[in-house]
């Protein structure tokens, strides 16, 4: 039954994937634990880039819309995922998703998954990237803890790094699980305080233009 599922999803995000690059549209997931600050990145990208490149995001969480009310704030095209019980965002909600959003007039697209760093691991969305953003707040080991899901993704984004010295972290040990584990492009930042955000920018949306 778990191969069939995972089977199906993959046909999905297939076709998810053809329709978008139809449309020239480069679409980033970004998956991530609650409180990592996933919507707090996807803004300041958003404020980068606005005026540049025509932004959509969807937007996904178990229940509520606050992710999306934050987001609205920007002016983009914006589509909110409820769940339910779900863990994670699937091929198919993305696929609905898509049918609420005028790809014609979106450049990039940025998919916030659920918070957490097991289950959309398993679940292609049909994105051209994607990447997983931690905090310094959850500790040195959640690499360590959590090897799939960095080793699935195209980049690391290992953010409040200001708080490290407050959290007792030592950030060379999560770079050197990430070299060990899963050696992906990894970026530090502080997205409350905009810093390292612009090395992001450049390397995800202009370098691979």
């Amino acid at each position: 039954m778990s191969r069939d599922l995972f089977a199906e999803n993959k046909k999905i995000a297939d076709a998810n994937n053809v329709l978008l690059k139809k449309h020239g549209v480069t679409a980033v997931d970004i998956m991530g634990s609650i409180g990592s600050g996933k919507t707090l990145l996807i803004e300041r990208m958003i404020e980068k880039v606005i005026g540049k490149k025509r932004v959509g995001v969807i937007v996904g969480d178990v229940t509520g819309d606050d992710d999306y009310n934050r987001i609205r704030q920007h002016h983009v095209p914006v589509v909110n995922i409820n769940t339910g019980k779900e863990c994670h965002l699937d091929a198919h909600l993305i696929e609905h998703a898509l049918e609420e959003l005028d790809l014609e007039n979106i450049d990039i697209l940025f998919v916030e998954n659920i918070g957490n760093l097991v289950c959309p691991a398993d679940f292609a969305l049909g994105c051209d990237r994607r990447g997983v953003v931690i905090s310094v707040t959850e500790g040195e080991d959640m690499v360590r803890k959590h090897p799939l899901i960095f080793q699935i993704a195209d980049f690391v984004v290992i953010n409040k790094v200001d708080l490290a010295r407050y959290m007792d972290v030592d950030i060379n040990h999560i770079t050197q699980d990430l070299n060990r584990i899963a050696p992906q492009r990894y970026f530090l930042t502080d997205a409350r305080h905009d810093q390292g955000v612009d090395e992001l920018v450049q390397w995800l949306i202009w370098e691979n233009e």
